[in-house]
């Protein structure tokens, strides 16, 4: 079902006249499964929270999703009536909006970030094996500093739909020579990887960040990895594993069974030692989601932010762009990946992840410029 048929219809028109009412909140008419707050942004180009939010009601009975947008002091005040758990959730996940993240990996996130992609494979579904050798990887992401990207992210296993694992050595082999040749560029070094053995081994070779595809669950000893070296990680959700993730993917609700997810795998990680100032999140575009969830996911990213993380957002030459379109191949996508780019900034990302950082950097620079003019007026 389309994200706009989920909708609560709580602001129908009255009996058949007079304007839309606008819907309060009130006490819940099933048990309440969870709260959640997505805050509802000014025109600066999705830096800062308005003192406005959703509040989004998940019930446990058979009214299922209840959104409604208020006040954040609404929200608390509502929550408070509600209960001692329900005002302790909103509380939270308020401070989390009023409080955003400022750094990741030592870089500011007083702007949006881009991390530019290196594959180092030769079955990746964007470039075909372009930057397969070391020496044309290092090129590339040599480029990708001077054209403006923040993180190179280094990935040495294809996890597009249907990709099958390689094997630890060969992915060492394709991955370690291309993160010690770009170490030095100033830019953070991110490693794209399920394996704690490859995490392990770019860690020693300069890389910083973790980014991996299954939240830090495709080895066992991936989490002890990351806290015991105070790496960054960024936890992605994706269903099942590359091979099937695209088979007929189903959710109750895209948007909140990721943010379940992602806030289940942020605790764990806190259990374990790693500081939620040291992890980002990122919803998983594309891996094991059909068109209709990625749009809901982009739709509402903005709820991601009540996490307390830096949101990573991945659309880049995605096929649920040439879906939209005219079924292109993903070399002729750019224009998509960045409307989409802009579109998830615009809605709360802190990071972009992007193959083509020279025509992505172009366009916020443009549209950041923009929204900061418009805002600047709203202000005055």
């Amino acid at each position: 079902m389309a994200p706009s048929a989920r909708r609560s219809t709580e602001g129908a028109r009255a009996a058949g006249s007079g304007p839309p009412m606008r819907p309060r909140l009130g006490a819940a008419a099933d048990p309440v499964r969870s709260l959640y707050l997505r805050p509802i942004f000014g025109d600066d180009a999705g830096r800062t929270p308005r003192e406005t939010c959703e509040v989004i009601i998940r019930s446990a009975g058979t009214v299922g999703v209840r959104r409604v947008t208020t006040s954040v002091a609404e929200a608390l005040d509502w929550a408070r009536s509600q209960g001692r758990d329900a005002h302790a959730r909103v509380k939270a996940l308020a401070g989390r909006l009023r409080r955003p993240p400022e750094r990741f990996a030592g870089l500011a996130l007083d702007r949006p970030l881009i991390m530019g992609v290196i594959n180092v494979t030769p079955d990746s579904f964007s470039d075909g094996g372009e930057t397969y050798s070391p020496e044309t990887a290092i090129a590339r992401g040599r480029a990708h500093v001077e054209a403006g990207a923040d993180i190179l992210d280094i990935g040495g296993e294809s996890t597009r739909p249907g990709g099958s694992p390689v094997p630890e050595d060969e992915e060492l082999d394709r991955v370690l020579p291309v993160v010690r040749g770009l170490a030095e560029t100033g830019a953070a070094i991110s490693v794209d990887t399920r394996r704690a053995g490859v995490m392990t081994a770019a860690l020693d070779a300069g890389a910083t960040i973790i980014n991996d595809v299954t939240a830090l669950r495709g080895d066992a000893g991936a989490m002890a990895i990351a806290a015991e070296r105070k790496a960054w990680v960024v936890l992605m959700h994706m269903r099942g594993e590359p091979r099937t993730m695209q088979d007929d993917p189903r959710y109750d609700d895209a948007r909140l069974d990721v943010y379940d997810f992602l806030e289940e795998r942020v605790s764990a990680c806190e259990a374990a030692g790693i500081g939620r100032d040291r992890i980002a999140v990122d919803p998983g575009i594309g891996f094991g989601k059909t068109v209709d969830h990625n749009l809901e996911i982009l739709e509402g990213l903005g709820i991601y932010r009540a996490i307390g993380c830096p949101v990573v957002i991945g659309v880049s030459r995605k096929s649920f762009i040439a879906k939209l379109s005219a079924e292109e191949s993903p070399d002729r996508r750019l224009a998509g990946s960045v409307a989409a780019a802009l579109a998830a900034v615009a809605r709360g990302a802190h990071v972009v992840r992007v193959h083509d950082v020279r025509e992505t950097r172009q366009a916020l620079a443009v549209w950041t410029a923009i929204a900061a003019g418009t805002a600047a007026r709203s202000a005055t």
